[in-house]
C-alpha cells in the first residue's frame, strides 16, 4: 500500500511536471475559457477575441461582442494582422519593426496578453499597446512589441489588433444614415471595444480594471490622442502615453462631409452602385481598389466617436483628462516631407500667410539662405507632426503631463544606413524589447533602455515617471517648458522650443 501511494504521488509529480512542460495557462474569460502558454513566470495569451469577425454585413460597423464558445480555446498564437498591403521592410523599419507577411484578414480582432500575476486578487497595473502605421498598416504581432518585460516588471500588458485602411476609416453618406448619422473611425471603435474587453475581464489576469494606461506611437499616438478625445472612450483608461504624433496641431483630421466625398469617390473607383455591393467585395479587391485609388482614409471628425472640433474640444477641457506622457523623437522631422522651398519662396509664403506677424516667424523661423531655409523647413515639420501637438494638449490637461525629446541614436546596423533617431526608434527602449530587434547593442544602449522602460514603468503604476536611481523629470507647465531629452546624457531643458510654441500658437 506503501508503494502504491508512492507512486501515485511520484505519478502526479510527473503528470505536473508535463503540464508544466506544455506551458498552458487557463483562464476564464466573459466569453469562455482560454488557454495560453507560459515562459518563466510569465503567462502569455495571444490572439483572444475581443469583438465579432467584420466581415460581410459587419464589414464597416461598429464592432459587436464575441460570441461565447464551449470549451476551452487555445490562445498560444497571434491572430491575424489587419487586412494591409503585403507589410515588408522598408526605409529604416527592418523585419522587427512590420507586421509579420501573414495570414492578413478582416477577420483580425483579437487582442493578446502578458501577465505575471499568481492570482486574480493581485490588481497589477495594466498597459494597453496601440500600433501604429499610418492608419493603413500595422499589426500587434510586431517583434518589438512583445510584453514580456513589462510583465516582470508587474505590468499587465495587452496589445491589440484594429482595422486600418479602407476597412477601418471609410465613411460613406450611406453608412452614415445606417450608424449615429457618422461613419468611419471604425479603427477607433475597435480599440474602444478593446479597452471594453479589458475592464470586463482584465480583474481574471491579476490586472486592476481601474488602472488602466493606454499607449501608442505614430498612429498608435494619434489613436491615444482621439481616445482621450472621445466621449465614447469616457472611463476605460486612467493615464495616457502618446509618442511622436498628436491632432492638436495642424494635422487636424478629416471632416465627415468630406470623409463621405472620398468614400463616395472610393465607391466609384470600385465601379459598383451601392453600399451593398461593395460590401460583396472581397478583401483583395477592397485592396486593390485602395492602392489604385490613391485615397488615404484615417480618422474623421464624425461628431460621434470624436467631436468636430477636436482643439475647442480640448480647450473647453471637455477631454478625458488623465495624467500625460508624451514625446518625440528628433528623427519625426525627417518623418514628413518638408515642401522644399527655396529661401526666397519660404519668406514669401510666410509674408501671404502671417502678413503683419510675418516679421516675428521669419525672426524665429529664418530663411535667409536656401540651407537656412532647408533647416528651417525641417524644424517646422517636426514641431507640426509631434512637438506642437504635445504642447498643447499638455497645456489644455488640469492632469499633470510630462514630455521627452528622444535625441538618442541607436547603434549602428552593419550593412544598414544610419537614419539617426528615426521615426519608431524609441519604441524598444521605452517597451524594453532591443533584445528582439538585431542589432550589436552597447552598453550605452542598455542604459538608455533601463532608463526610458523605468519611466514608462513608473508612470504605468503611479502616474508619476520618477523613481529611485532617475534624473528628475519635472512635470510641464507653459511657463516653464521643461522637456527631459533622452541622450546619453539625459537631461531637462527649460523652455525647450517655447518660442517657437509660443509664437505658433499665436498665429
Amino acid at each position: 500500500m506503501k508503494f502504491i501511494k508512492t507512486l501515485s504521488i511520484a505519478l502526479v509529480l510527473m503528470f505536473g511536471a508535463i503540464f508544466s512542460n506544455a506551458q498552458l495557462k487557463t483562464i476564464k474569460t466573459k466569453n469562455g475559457l482560454i488557454a495560453g502558454s507560459k515562459i518563466g513566470t510569465i503567462s502569455i495569451f495571444k490572439g483572444i477575441p475581443f469583438a465579432a469577425p467584420p466581415v460581410g454585413n459587419l464589414r464597416w460597423k461598429a464592432p459587436q461582442a464575441p460570441e461565447n464558445w464551449l470549451g476551452i480555446r487555445k490562445c498560444t498564437e497571434f491572430s491575424a494582422s489587419p487586412s494591409q498591403a503585403t507589410p515588408t521592410p522598408f526605409y529604416c523599419w527592418s523585419e522587427e519593426f512590420i507586421a509579420p507577411p501573414k495570414p492578413l484578414s478582416e477577420d483580425c480582432l483579437y487582442l493578446n496578453v502578458w501577465t505575471g500575476a499568481k492570482s486574480t486578487q493581485e490588481k497589477r497595473p495594466v498597459f494597453v499597446w496601440i500600433y501604429g502605421g499610418g492608419f493603413s498598416s500595422g499589426s500587434s504581432a510586431c517583434a518589438i512589441y512583445d510584453g514580456e518585460e513589462f510583465a516582470k516588471k508587474g505590468i499587465v500588458f495587452v496589445s491589440i489588433n484594429y482595422r486600418v485602411g479602407a476597412f477601418g476609416f471609410m465613411a460613406h453618406p450611406e453608412l452614415s444614415k445606417e450608424q449615429n448619422n457618422a461613419s468611419g473611425n471604425y479603427g477607433l471603435m475597435d480599440q474602444i471595444a478593446g479597452l471594453k474587453w479589458v475592464k470586463d475581464n482584465i480583474a481574471a489576469f491579476g490586472g486592476d480594471p481601474n488602472k488602466v494606461t493606454i499607449a501608442g506611437q505614430s498612429a498608435g499616438s494619434m489613436s491615444v490622442n482621439c481616445l482621450v478625445a472621445s466621449p465614447l472612450a469616457k472611463g476605460l483608461f486612467n493615464r495616457a502615453i502618446a509618442q511622436s504624433g498628436g491632432m492638436l496641431s495642424n494635422r487636424i483630421p478629416t471632416n465627415l462631409a468630406d470623409a463621405e466625398k472620398m468614400g463616395e469617390t472610393f465607391q466609384q473607383k470600385a465601379n459598383v452602385n451601392s453600399l451593398a455591393e461593395l460590401r460583396q467585395k472581397s478583401s483583395e479587391e477592397i485592396l486593390k481598389i485602395s492602392q489604385a485609388s490613391g485615397l488615404r482614409m484615417a480618422v474623421v471628425l464624425d461628431g460621434y466617436v470624436l467631436p468636430t472640433d477636436i482643439v475647442q474640444h480640448f480647450k473647453d477641457g471637455k477631454h478625458n483628462d488623465v495624467p500625460l506622457l508624451t514625446g518625440w523623437v528628433t528623427g519625426d522631422a525627417g518623418l514628413i516631407p518638408s515642401q522644399g522651398l527655396s529661401a526666397e519662396k519660404f519668406r514669401q509664403q510666410a509674408v501671404d500667410k502671417y502678413g503683419a506677424k510675418s516679421e516675428a516667424y521669419l525672426k524665429l523661423f529664418p530663411a535667409n539662405t536656401d540651407e537656412e531655409a532647408k533647416q528651417t523647413q525641417s524644424r517646422l515639420s517636426l514641431l507640426s507632426f509631434a512637438a506642437l501637438s504635445s504642447h498643447l494638449w499638455a497645456g489644455y490637461n488640469k492632469s499633470q503631463s510630462y514630455i521627452y525629446q528622444v535625441s538618442h541614436v541607436p547603434t549602428d546596423k552593419p550593412d544598414f544606413p544610419n537614419y539617426g533617431a528615426f521615426h519608431t526608434s524609441e519604441v524598444p527602449y521605452a517597451l524594453h524589447t532591443l533584445h528582439l530587434w538585431k542589432r550589436p547593442w552597447q552598453d550605452h544602449d542598455l542604459v538608455i533602455q533601463n532608463l526610458m522602460s523605468s519611466y514608462w514603468i513608473n508612470f504605468i503604476k503611479i502616474g508619476n515617471p520618477n523613481g529611485k536611481n532617475l534624473p528628475e523629470w519635472k512635470r510641464y507647465t507653459k511657463e516653464e517648458g521643461i522637456i527631459l531629452d533622452i541622450d546619453k546624457e539625459t537631461h531637462q531643458k527649460p523652455a525647450l522650443f517655447k518660442k517657437e510654441f509660443d509664437l505658433l500658437e499665436s498665429l
